[in-house]
């Protein structure tokens, strides 16, 4: 079993900022990659950001410029530092990771969410 917790939602006006953190526990063997995902009320679930354990980043384009992704690969951790914050980046976001936990068999994993509200 795999577990993600996430942390770090929350409420801010706009303009400011908030860091997301979630920490992969449990049976993992390796790391693939790790990243977040957002979604809003009555809209489908998307990519923010992601990071391969080879060091690739992957951003969407509403959020490039104002979000980075970074890992802590030996504590299994990824961040989600996020700045100039929008109304529209209102959302549930979840952190997902791609992992293998034997050496031959892998599998995608997903946190519970948490909420991010942008609003004044």
């Amino acid at each position: 079993q795999v577990q993600l917790v996430e942390s770090g939602g929350g409420l801010v006006q706009p303009g400011g900022s908030l860091r997301l953190s979630c920490a992969a526990s449990g049976s993992i063997f390796r790391l693939i990659a790790m990243g977040w995902y957002r979604q809003a009320p009555g809209k489908q679930r998307e990519l923010v950001a992601t990071s391969t354990s080879g060091g690739s980043t992957n951003y969407a384009d509403s959020v490039k410029g104002r979000v980075t992704i970074s890992r802590l690969n030996a504590m299994n951790t990824v961040y989600l530092e996020m700045n100039s914050l929008k109304p529209e980046d209102t959302a549930v976001y979840y952190c997902h990771a791609l992992l293998y936990t034997t050496p031959l068999s892998h599998d995608e994993y997903w946190g519970q969410g948490t909420q991010v509200t942008v609003s004044s």
